[in-house]
């Protein structure tokens, strides 16, 4: 699959923001991938080869991947994001997309749609929450409770902690405690989970415990029952960070919203489940956006 990349700018602080593109434009309506916290596609990797035959967008998040950390180190909340996915959009000449977002990116294309509702074709929500995540994560609130301190102590000694996480992270060990904890083993290869790993070593720490911050404070509950397009959400049963509970609470709120929910799978469901997720959302997109409307403006082709 070929690719090209770009850089948008961001009309909030002028950062530079990184993208790629694949596919040719046509009648199909077009996609734009959001990551989670901490990624810069690895959950994709799939996804993306079964979506080849329309046009596409991934950005990287500010201080993700080939985008460097916001020149306002303060813009990281959700809702900066969601108006950098209109700025990638724009740059692109793409009219609207379907926003598809895995763990943090469900907050992230909800907040876009609330933000910028004619950008935004359908949904495709997968193992994520639309509100306070951090309540939830591993059936609790003790991640939300401790973040404070957390975020205390990286910026005590930030340079000593990015240090520590550039060593440790992209490591077998890493991989093993992840498996452990939530991957399935038995269902992801190690080549598939490793660039995760990777990526988030070399993010900032300062930059993730903000942005981990204004997700954890973040809530588009309020959204979801005034949601007038397309929506899929996809859950895992076994998925530990945001438990199939939210999602199912999430499907039901939104007006015909279509859910699927994959048993034994964990939070990188698309990794450990590639065949039944790409070919769901391969065909709700089909079945219910392509052909209802052009996605392209006339004249934005090029």
């Amino acid at each position: 699959m070929q690719t090209a990349w770009g850089y948008a700018v961001s009309q909030l602080d002028g950062s530079p923001l990184f993208y790629e593109s694949w596919g040719e434009r046509g009648a199909k309506a077009p996609v734009l991938l959001c990551d989670g916290i901490g990624c810069d596609g690895y959950v994709w990797r799939y996804l993306r080869a079964d979506l080849a035959d329309r046009f596409g967008l991934h950005p990287h998040y500010r201080g993700h991947g080939r985008t460097a950390p916001p020149r306002d180190p303060q813009r990281v909340t959700i809702e900066d994001l969601a108006d950098d996915v209109a700025c990638v959009l724009d740059d692109a000449l793409v009219d609207r997309a379907v926003l598809i977002g895995h763990s943090m990116g469900v907050q992230v294309a909800l907040e876009a749609y609330r933000r910028h509702p004619d950008r935004v074709s359908g949904l495709v929500l997968v193992c994520g929450a639309p509100s306070h995540p951090l309540r939830t994560f591993r059936g609790s609130a003790t991640l939300e409770e401790l973040l404070p301190t957390i975020q205390k102590w990286i910026l005590r000694v930030p340079n000593v902690i990015n240090r520590v996480t550039r060593l440790l992270l992209p490591t077998r060990l890493s991989y093993e405690v992840a498996t452990r904890l939530e991957v399935r083993r038995e269902l992801v290869e190690p080549s598939d989970f490793m660039p995760y790993l990777e990526g988030m070593a070399r993010i900032d720490s300062r930059l993730f415990v903000a942005m981990l911050s204004a997700a954890g404070s973040h809530s588009a509950d309020d959204l979801l029952p005034a949601i007038k397009i397309p929506t899929l959400v996809v859950a895992g049963e076994r998925d530990g960070f945001t438990p199939p509970d939210r999602s199912r609470e999430m499907a039901a709120a939104i007006p015909e919203a279509e859910l699927l929910e994959i048993p034994d799978a964990s939070h990188t469901a698309p990794i450990e489940q590639p065949k039944i997720v790409d070919e769901t959302i391969q065909n709700f997109i089909a079945r219910r956006i392509d052909g209802i409307i052009s996605g392209v403006t006339p004249g934005l082709q090029k």
